[in-house]
């Protein structure tokens, strides 16, 4: 018995050890990420309003920018012309914010829905949430339902859509009044698969081709449509989003534990859960209302976080905010420059990303959360 007790001891101080060194690697990769990626979305913000079929100086960007700053306003020359005014304010800057809104909701999604179900191939699609926005969005575009909102007539029936798909895999997942993770998972990928297929049905009953097109390219993700109005409707959510899950971060490391860990913590394991999936499938929601389904973000960006800086919620919200509104701006302007002058939708990028991604992660030999804490 002593022998046992003096062996099981050196080896619990080295695990301790080795934790310990793990936490200081992931607190100094933390603290580099948080000082530097700030920087970087700043310059990607400039460069990615710069590229395109039509290049402009970064300077030109960065004048035409200052100019409608308060204070600095005044001291811009204005040396643009009205081409690049209008390409770099009315279109470019509007596009740019919005893909970073995007990018940087799909990865706190996606990184709400992985603590959930503590699986790190998870998504936020899973729930089939952007399935349920994407038969909204279909009907305004193909049949001119909702028209009564006007121009928020795409985004209140993406909104309601994805409503209606979050409180049926609700219901279907709920064993006598308690959520399963397990019939959440297959509850909402077997709702996914009914409405892509009423989804397809709507959009190749359509007379006209035009909206098929639009419907179309809507589905696989797009920020061409993207303007100064659409930023509040986006990026209100996305920030609401953020606190909570930043004040719940504690909760978070605690549901990774599992439930009965939780439970004994004092965590109310089904109330949170009910309140995690309502609030990160609204969310959902209303960026797929806004661009389209695009996948996969919500997949990569949390799990390459936690490879870097740990399991931790407090570090990994902030770098995947970050890391998610920069890929998003790059992925389209990859979009934009693929097949310029034309156009492809940033969900093919994002996919011929993902894919390969999703299948090297599936080949690992083992996946989890990153470890440390």
């Amino acid at each position: 018995m002593n022998e046992k007790v003096s062996l099981e001891q050196p080896v619990n101080k080295k695990k301790e050890k080795n934790e310990k060194e793990n936490s200081r690697t992931y607190n100094r990769r933390f603290k580099i990420l948080l000082f530097a990626l700030p920087i970087v979305l700043i310059l990607t913000i400039i460069l990615a309003m710069a590229l395109g079929p039509v290049t402009i100086h970064p300077f030109i960007v960065w004048e035409i920018a200052l100019s409608h700053t308060p204070l600095l306003g005044d001291l811009v020359n204005g040396d643009w012309t009205n081409a690049q005014y209008n390409i770099i304010w009315e279109i470019r800057f509007p596009r740019v914010l919005l893909g970073a809104i995007i990018g940087a909701g799909l990865a706190l999604a996606g990184t709400g829905i992985q603590a959930l179900v503590r699986n790190s191939l998870a998504d936020p699609y899973i729930l089939g949430v952007s399935s349920g926005a994407s038969v909204g969005a279909t009907l305004v575009i193909l049949t001119g339902a909702f028209q009564i909102f006007g121009q928020y007539a795409l985004s209140f029936a993406a909104f309601l859509g994805a409503l209606l798909a979050i409180i049926a895999v609700f219901y279907l997942a709920q064993v006598g009044g308690r959520i399963s993770t397990t019939r959440l998972l297959l509850s909402g990928i077997a709702l996914s698969m009914i409405l892509s297929a009423v989804t397809d049905f709507i959009v190749i009953s359509a007379p006209d081709d035009d909206k098929v097109h639009s419907a179309l390219f809507w589905m696989m993700g797009s920020l061409v449509g993207a303007d100064w109005e659409m930023l509040p409707i986006a990026g209100i959510p996305v920030i609401a989003t953020f606190i909570f899950l930043l004040f719940q971060s504690r909760s978070l490391n605690i549901l990774l534990m599992g439930e009965e860990t939780a439970a004994t913590l004092g965590i109310n394991i089904h109330v949170f859960q009910k309140l995690l999936i309502v609030i990160i499938s609204l969310l959902t929601g209303v960026l797929v209302s806004v661009s389209g389904a695009i996948g996969f973000v919500g997949l990569m960006i949390p799990h390459v976080v936690r490879l870097l800086v740990g399991s931790d919620h407090r570090r990994v919200l902030w770098i995947s905010l970050f890391l998610g509104a920069i890929f998003m701006m790059w992925a389209d302007v990859a979009a934009r420059l693929l097949v310029a002058p034309q156009e492809i939708p940033i969900g093919v990028v994002t996919a011929l990303t993902g894919g390969p991604f999703f299948i090297w992660l599936l080949r690992k030999s083992s996946y989890s959360f990153g470890g440390g804490s």
